[in-house]
């Protein structure tokens, strides 16, 4: 498959432009006494099949195993995901998310999830990898208390295109992530879903879209 966005440095974080707006709002970059369990460990661990709890992460977990299933040349940014050795933040639309984001797309809402993951694979394989990197931040573990203290920060993500984040603080602080479709609704960090894999180098957030590094 191409890679035209994107290559192994970029997604390896060796730099992370504009990360958070302040050395304090992340726990930085590289930190070797995390753990090195990797994020697809994590989210093969429930046995990886399509069920009824849309809440879960079955299409994205089914979408990072089928673009390193094609990576016949073994260089997609998207194995990284399975090497816990490298750290890097991910945020992970849920089968809801994906749901939702093939009905704007078709105008179809699909009843299982079987063909949700269809239809997101029908958009290619190029298409889905991009989509994936858009949402991996390289280079840092980014824990939820360091995401709050992030409001308007510019996230750089593996595919090079940024995220900006509004914090918006109440009594539970709300997480949203704009991404580059100005006509798609934004995405939220789910607050019962942080710190995925947290005391490993790869973290998770979930999150209620799927975000979009193009207008779609």
């Amino acid at each position: 498959m191409s890679h035209r966005r994107t290559t192994t440095a970029v997604a390896l974080g060796l730099a992370l432009t504009a990360c958070l707006a302040a050395p304090s709002s992340a726990s930085a970059a590289s930190d070797n006494r995390l753990g090195t369990r990797s994020l697809a460990a994590v989210l093969t661990s429930d046995g990886n099949t399509f069920d009824r709890n849309w809440n879960d992460y079955d299409i994205v977990t089914e979408a990072v195993l089928a673009v390193i299933a094609a990576d016949t040349d073994r260089n997609s940014p998207v194995r990284l995901l399975a090497d816990g050795r490298v750290a890097l933040t991910a945020f992970v639309p849920t089968d809801l998310a994906f749901r939702n984001l093939v009905q704007a797309l078709t105008g179809k809402r699909l009843a299982d999830e079987s063909d949700v993951f269809s239809a997101v694979a029908s958009l290619g394989l190029d298409t889905v990898e991009d989509v994936l990197l858009y949402h991996v931040i390289p280079g840092a573990t980014i824990t939820k208390a360091g995401a709050v203290k992030a409001n308007g920060a510019q996230l750089t993500t593996a595919l090079g295109a940024t995220i900006g984040v509004r914090v918006y603080n109440r009594a539970v602080p709300i997480i949203e992530l704009r991404d580059k479709d100005p006509n798609a609704v934004n995405a939220f960090v789910n607050p019962h879903a942080t710190d995925v894999n947290k005391g490993n180098r790869q973290i998770a957030h979930g999150v209620t879209a799927v975000l979009r590094p193009w207008n779609l």
